[in-house]
């Protein structure tokens, strides 16, 4: 059988082509931009690709086109696709069909953590010996690869919120049927598609009422949203996780910056995680993906030891180099708690070291202007700030910059953030770019900028 797959150099989609190649599908796919590393790892896998969307990639014609929710009515190849009747589907639900419907899926969702989380949990089950399938929404540096399908029954995904495709508004993880449900948190964000936080409950609830009576969700203790997407109805057994005094899964720092911590389970202490990652959140993640695999069957110690052994997904406080005494990281956040979490994570860990913090406000929510009132606060545990200020940016940033208590400074240019970053780094100083995009490769041009120094 041959798929097609539009859009498929996005994570999820090149993470469905590949999958689709191991259960032995012929693959071919396009995109608007066919670059690497998705490009290179689609290539090497033995599928086809083309730049556009004309319809010259539909020779030979597919048995099935599978549709990614970035494409939209009026693209050349979705209307194609419709003027000729051909079969069509989203990729969700393609993976429902053809894989997940005979697994026993543990799906990660919230608003933060997933990629982090979902690697986590995928890890302990690989190291426990249980050989997972997997699609996650970034390269987990323990796999170097974002999807397999594995060989048990289990199969972990990171369970995303955004829509399905553009006939099927849907939340992708409504097509996932969990038996294992990790609910991280829940904020207002995806403003592009979501009118309100109610909106975004209520999708979530949907995905509730797909998990069966005999299976877990496992829910941050005290988290008000998520409490109010149970109180919705809840037909599954729940486990709460957290501080809160109803958790029966607790951690307890024993570091400041959360390398090492203690893990409990009703009030019993199974042990402690000595790993390189840092920050409160990490830690919460952490304590959601072993209770997660416990319900799989793995032994609380083990995913403690597993999580000693596991290496962060790329682009989650990354170090890109060290040039002069300088180190730079990259961060995915795209959210203000994500960047405040970041922060805060790196200030524990470097105490009064010196952070400069530089944020590209670029996904679609951060554009809107929604969440402009926290940005202010999200990066006050920085000494100074560089913040872009794109040319398509609808709102203005001076009211983030007039009400922030650290110094920022606004940039048209990529160029003159790192002119100005280098300018100001010193030995034994820390610069975190935080960006959910590219940003004109702009980490790599910082250290090649500090490598200049004379010493």
């Amino acid at each position: 059988m041959h798929v097609h797959i539009l859009g498929i150099c996005g994570t999820f989609m090149g993470g469905i082509a590949a999958i689709a190649k191991s259960l032995g599908y012929k693959v071919t796919g396009s995109d608007r931009n066919v670059y690497p590393p998705m490009s290179t790892q689609l290539k090497e896998l033995g599928i086809e690709l083309s730049e556009g969307y004309d319809e010259s990639q539909f020779e030979p014609m597919p048995d099935m086109v599978i549709i990614g929710n970035a494409m939209a009515r009026s693209n050349p190849a979705v209307e194609y696709v419709l003027n000729r009747n051909l079969p069509y589907t989203s990729g969700p639900q393609w993976l429902l069909d053809h894989l997940l419907k005979d697994r026993w899926v543990l799906a990660v969702a919230g608003t933060h953590g997933k990629t982090t989380t979902t690697s986590m949990l995928a890890w302990i089950l690989e190291d426990a010996g249980l050989s997972p399938g997997f699609l996650i929404g970034g390269v987990p540096e323990n796999f170097g690869i974002s999807a397999r399908i594995g060989e048990s029954p289990f199969f972990v995904i990171e369970a995303d919120e955004y829509d399905s495709a553009f006939f099927d508004k849907r939340s992708k993880f409504v097509h996932y049927r969990p038996r294992t449900l990790i609910l991280n948190n829940l904020e207002f964000d995806h403003a592009d598609i979501f009118e309100n936080l109610d909106a975004i409950k209520k999708q979530f609830h949907h995905l509730v009422r797909t998990v069966p009576a005999n299976g877990l969700i496992l829910s941050q203790a005290g988290d008000p949203n998520m409490e109010s997407v149970l109180e919705m109805g809840c037909w599954s057994e729940q486990g709460f996780v957290g501080q809160a005094h109803k958790a029966q899964w607790q951690a307890r720092k024993s570091k400041s910056d959360c390398s090492e911590f203690e893990v409990q389970h009703q009030q019993k202490l199974y042990g402690s995680v000595k790993w390189s990652l840092i920050g409160e959140h990490n830690m919460n993640n952490a304590l959601m993906a072993i209770a997660a695999s416990h319900h799989a069957g793995v032994k609380v110690e083990d995913a403690i030891a597993a999580l000693g052994r596991f290496n962060n997904v790329k682009r989650r406080m990354e170090i890109k180099g060290v040039k002069h005494g300088v180190t730079v990281y990259d961060d995915f956040a795209h959210h203000p708690t994500a960047i405040q979490t970041t922060i805060n994570g790196l200030r524990n860990k470097v105490g009064n070291q010196k952070i400069i913090a530089i944020v590209e406000p670029r996904s679609n929510t951060m554009r809107m202007g929604i969440h402009k009132s926290q940005l202010s606060q999200a990066w006050e545990q920085a000494d100074e700030v560089h913040l872009l200020e794109p040319d398509n940016l609808t709102w203005s940033l001076q009211d983030v910059i007039d009400n922030s208590k650290v110094h920022v400074m606004p940039h048209k240019h990529t160029q003159s953030i790192v002119d100005q970053a280098c300018s100001a780094a010193q030995p034994g100083d820390h610069i975190l770019v935080m960006s959910n995009g590219g940003f004109e490769g702009i980490h790599q041009r910082i250290l090649d900028t500090l490598g200049e120094r004379n010493d």
